[in-house]
């Protein structure tokens, strides 16, 4: 990618023309940095500025962690409107389009504001005096659409890692940390310590922290942080909340979960996984943090069961069973095996995988194995930064799977299909770019046996 800076867009560009020029800039998530090359917070805070730092028009609540950041902001955001509140929401990535990562209420933003708000950075860009990056421009358009929209409180998922994440823009009310393990360590690690030190940057003075993670070597390291920084409060799993009942139900879970303030309980969480549960519980400690007093019961249990999270264990066929689930790192693996041996088919599993630079095959191959998986259809991530199918289905091979490899997203559903009896089941999984491929085609009706529906929880 060239070092030159787009052309910025007429007056009257059109919305599909400002993401052309925002797609133009240095994409992280496509070219991941190292250390030495890792953004910091100098472009971000001058962009606020210039749009008047839209970060302070609204309290914030910044969830960081390894795993279950998407799906923890999620719930959170519907345990907020279920109090009545408007709430601004950012993640990444998106699944399908830009605009998913932009929500207001859980509705993405439409294509006029995104525009509106695009064409506002791509004037000021050049006062910045420095190129910035996609997601440093994605983060400033979503703070500054949150204050003009406006927003009543905003639920803000850090991209990588805490301290240098241009997410960290925003002094959070509430910092929730998901779980911290190995992922990204070209820029967070090397150690776990390491990775958990980069994380806990996102606690700030007056805020309060809320840390999912049970380790307590790496609970110290936010606890810590919470100390020197004067945060308000802290709360850990474990000792302050937890996930007390956490068991299968039909299309999702039955869960209890304690708080310092509450105990909820029968509440049913329509998605699948053991660590959805955990997440429910992180959301709704964290959302008590932000009001300062607990939730009543009627207000968890209707946020919870309106929860979806696309992409993220879910089921989009049945007779076999299409699971689509974006476990791209060991961790995430290991809690997708999990859920398939809930899961139970009858007959095999078979998984479509695909991922990318820096991720390591062969554990993520022995996790899924554990689950009950006996072959694998590897394909290409549509990424540069992919690992090549072949690569995969030999590390594949290496840990006593079956593996064959193909260069298309789509071409790797044919076959998976083919070799997956109706009782059986087909797991879409590893990058995100593969999951979102898939789940278009099998939505649309273009993958072969697709249908052009989605099924129920």
């Amino acid at each position: 990618m060239s070092n030159d800076p787009p052309p910025p867009p007429g007056p009257a560009a059109s919305c599909h023309e400002l993401v052309a020029w925002l797609d133009a800039h240095t994409d992280y998530e496509q070219a991941m940095p190292t250390r030495l090359r890792a953004p910091t917070l100098e472009r971000i805070t001058e962009l606020c500025r210039l749009l008047g730092d839209p970060q302070h028009a609204f309290p914030a609540v910044q969830i960081t962690g390894t795993n279950g950041k998407g799906s923890t902001a999620r719930m959170l955001t519907e345990l907020l409107m279920a109090q009545g509140l408007t709430v601004g929401t950012y993640t990444s990535p998106n699944l399908s389009r830009l605009n998913e990562r932009i929500t207001r209420n859980g509705d993405p933003i439409d294509d006029d504001d995104l525009a509106e708000v695009l064409g506002s950075l791509a004037l000021l860009e050049p006062m910045t005096g420095a190129r910035p990056s996609r997601f440093e421009l994605l983060t400033a358009a979503a703070l500054r659409f949150f204050a003009d929209s406006p927003v009543d409180v905003a639920v803000v998922e850090v991209g990588l890692g805490g301290s240098w994440d241009a997410t960290n823009v925003v002094d959070a009310d509430v910092a929730a940390v998901t779980n911290v393990s190995y992922d990204h360590v070209e820029v967070l690690g090397p150690t776990l310590l390491d990775i958990a030190g980069e994380k806990a940057g996102i606690v700030k003075p007056g805020s309060h922290v809320v840390v999912g993670e049970t380790d307590p070597e790496l609970v110290a390291v936010f606890a810590d942080a919470a100390a020197r920084v004067g945060a308000r409060g802290f709360w850990g799993r474990g000792e302050d909340f937890d996930t007390t009942v956490n068991r299968v139900a039909v299309g999702g879970r039955l869960l209890g979960i304690r708080t310092p303030g509450a105990e909820y309980e029968d509440l049913y969480l329509p998605l699948h996984g053991a660590h959805q549960g955990d997440n429910a519980s992180l959301a709704v400690t964290a959302a008590e943090a932000f009001f300062g007093l607990p939730l009543t019961e009627d207000v968890v249990s209707s946020a919870l069961v309106a929860v979806r999270v696309p992409g993220r264990l879910e089921v989009v066929e049945r007779a076999p069973l299409v699971v689509l689930d974006g476990a791209h790192n060991v961790a995430g693996a290991l809690a997708l095996a999990d859920a398939l041996r809930e899961l139970h088919p009858e007959g095999a599993v078979v998984a479509v995988v695909g991922l990318l630079a820096g991720r390591d095959p062969s554990a993520i191959f022995q996790a899924l194995a554990s689950g009950g998986v006996t072959g694998v259809v590897a394909c290409a991530a549509p990424s540069p930064r992919a690992i090549p199918a072949s690569e995969l289905a030999e590390a594949a091979r290496l840990v006593g799977l079956w593996a064959v490899s193909t260069d298309t997203v789509a071409d790797a559903l044919t076959l998976a299909r083919g070799k997956v009896a109706g009782d059986g089941m087909l797991v879409v999984t590893g990058s995100l770019y593969v999951v979102a491929e898939a789940r278009e085609q099998l939505l649309s009706g273009s993958a072969p046996g697709g249908t052009s529906s989605l099924v129920g929880p």
